[in-house]
């Protein structure tokens, strides 16, 4: 038995059965034995890997987009990037190593929960001490004219920060990471998949939804089969609730994620207990979501039509990049290949490099399908 095991097991001696996100958020982020607390990450010696571990190419491509929101603001002397669930910072490194015109405006600041991968961010980055960082930020209500430190200025963060706005906020993979509940079509209605325990095991139990709940599943998925079954992306809504105000006016949050709409997820689950919930541990598929809770990563596909707001745009992740750029770059990389590949230097593996690292970000059965959410306060 895990410490995850037993402390969710006391809370249910407690309090009754308990919903799906409280024991994923335990298995996650409880402080002294959750999977990322523990040590859980991405990379190619982590538990998966995401579009920033594949190669820098999406930090350069990211880069682009911070450039045209930056622009599109008057180009500002000082510019916020806040990127929620950092993980070991592999994002800010290939957006910080791309030279953004705005870099000498940036203020990048890496927000990750688990101390284990904070610890990482200075590994490769110079960080400064938020109090410091954030105290460079101009003050709207003062008098004449401030001095503005050159950036960027790069500061680690266990939670978003509270500066004035506006700000871009990107989160790549976090919402998939963010607990959700489980609600399960039956023949009465939607009922919620709670946790219990039976004989000395973690089960599933059903409960009664609330008729708010009830009522966004019944929009999103009117003719889900009796048997299917949808997140309630609760820890995705929570999220956006601090996001958007940190955001704020003439700001933009921006999401990449596998998510599809909650009429799919129901049909997809009916014939498959994993179709949207899976587990993973070292770059394979993990065991049963409620087993040795602690030691392996719970992700959900994210029910688009069911995050609260709903997204103002939305668009493949192949289809995004491609919009911003990453056709270009990978034709510069091109030719510098066919300029380079006889000599075989650096520049030419690096060219090489970004052709094979475009083809994986954009395979629409890969991680072009992902889905790209972007907010606009």
């Amino acid at each position: 038995m895990t410490p995850v095991d037993a402390a969710v097991r006391a809370a249910i001696a407690r309090h009754g059965p308990l919903p799906f996100d409280t024991v994923m958020a335990a298995a996650l982020y409880d402080p002294e034995a959750g999977f990322y607390t523990a040590g859980g990450q991405a990379g190619r010696r982590g538990d998966f890997l995401t579009s920033p571990e594949v190669g820098p190419l999406f930090g350069a491509v990211v880069a682009r987009a911070i450039d045209a929101w930056w622009g599109a603001q008057g180009s500002p002397e000082v510019a916020v990037i806040v990127e929620a669930g950092a993980g070991p910072g592999a994002l800010a490194r290939s957006v910080l190593a791309a030279r953004p015109a705005c870099e000498a405006a940036l203020r990048y600041v890496l927000v990750e929960t688990s101390a284990a991968q904070r610890a990482r961010h200075g590994e490769h980055l110079r960080l400064e001490d938020p109090a410091v960082a954030f105290a460079a930020l101009p003050d709207p209500d003062a008098e004449g004219p401030a001095e503005v430190p050159p950036g960027p200025i790069v500061v680690s963060a266990a939670s978003l920060p509270r500066v004035p706005g506006p700000c871009f906020v990107v989160a790549n993979e976090l919402l998939d990471n963010l607990p959700v509940g489980i609600a399960e079509r039956t023949d009465e209605g939607w009922s919620e998949v709670l946790v219990g325990v039976d004989g000395g095991a973690l089960v599933e139990v059903l409960g009664p939804v609330d008729e708010a709940t009830a009522a966004r599943l019944g929009a999103a998925a009117p003719d889900a089969p009796t048997g299917g079954r949808v997140p309630i992306p609760r820890g995705a809504d929570r999220w956006l609730a601090d996001a958007l105000p940190l955001a704020g006016r003439g700001g933009q949050v921006l999401a990449f994620d596998y998510a599809r709409p909650a009429a799919e997820m129901a049909t997809a689950s009916a014939d498959a207990s994993d179709a949207w919930l899976r587990t993973y541990r070292q770059h394979t598929r993990g065991g049963p979501p409620l087993v040795d809770l602690g030691t392996q990563d719970i992700t959900a596909d994210v029910p688009v039509d069911l995050l609260h707001p709903a997204p103002d745009a939305a668009a493949t992740q192949a289809d995004w990049l491609r919009r911003h750029g990453i056709d270009d770059l990978v034709a510069d990389a091109r030719t510098t290949w066919t300029e380079r590949a006889s000599i075989g230097d650096l520049a030419a593996i690096r060219a090489r490099s970004r052709v094979t690292e475009a083809e994986a970000l954009l395979d629409p059965d890969g991680l072009g399908g992902f889905l790209a959410l972007e907010w606009r306060p």
